[in-house]
């Protein structure tokens, strides 16, 4: 088989440089690897597509009362296990304020930007709506009932907006990791194509050996005929 000329352009262009650092920037910034490699068309594509999907997910999961971005948090509390960073931190640097401010309510210091991705405060046993602590210093923040019960169902679309996007960066990671997905079937048709080529040739050499021995054989017979 031969290769596309697309192929043999894309292969001939493409230079993933250090595949592992490439990895490593997509997932800081989606896109930031394909930029590193000079594939600046994708680049802009998956950083467009994915941060917006992401930030439209904070935007659905927050507001300017209860805070943006509530639906980006970590927490691993009893009761409030946050699954769904596992996926959202997929997105890289734009997920890891949420490291940050749960760091902070961890250390009973006082979250940043009016509870941006700041998980909810753990709630009194009495009441779901009301702190454990009324005298922390986060006792303002919200309990997760409270932020799930006044957001809705923005909530859960909040949450699997910005879990998409995570899970897309991990694509667009091992895409920078990997380079061209049609890269090992052109390996694979370079490799097809030279053993066609061997079996021509060697096609060619066996045609050719058996005409050189018939004629020969003709040139050996003839002395004897014009001698009878």
């Amino acid at each position: 088989m031969v290769k596309s000329s697309e192929q043999e352009a894309v292969q001939e262009l493409v230079d993933l440089k250090d595949p592992a650092l490439a990895a490593f920037l997509t997932w800081l910034i989606p896109g930031l690897g394909h930029l590193y490699q000079g594939r600046r068309a994708k680049a802009a594509l998956f950083f467009i597509c994915i941060m917006a999907t992401f930030v439209y997910g904070c935007y659905l999961g927050g507001s300017s009362e209860f805070g943006w971005g509530r639906v980006v948090y970590f927490s691993w509390r009893p009761g409030d296990k946050r699954l769904p960073f596992i996926c959202q931190v997929g997105a890289g640097l734009p997920s890891m304020p949420a490291l940050v401010q749960a760091y902070r309510m961890k250390n009973h210091r006082k979250v940043w930007f009016n509870g941006f991705m700041a998980p909810p405060i753990p709630a009194s046993g009495q009441d779901e709506t009301e702190p454990a602590d009324p005298n922390d210093v986060n006792a303002d923040q919200l309990t997760a009932h409270t932020l799930q019960r006044n957001l809705h169902r923005y909530f859960d679309l909040g949450t699997t907006y910005t879990m998409i996007a995570g899970l897309l960066n991990v694509l667009v990671i091992y895409d920078a990791w990997g380079g061209p997905v049609f890269s090992e079937t052109a390996k694979k048709d370079d490799e097809e194509s030279s053993e066609d080529e061997d079996k021509d040739e060697t096609t060619d050499a066996t045609k050719g050996n058996t005409r050189n021995e018939a004629n020969n054989a003709a040139k050996s017979e003839n002395p004897r005929a014009n001698g009878a």
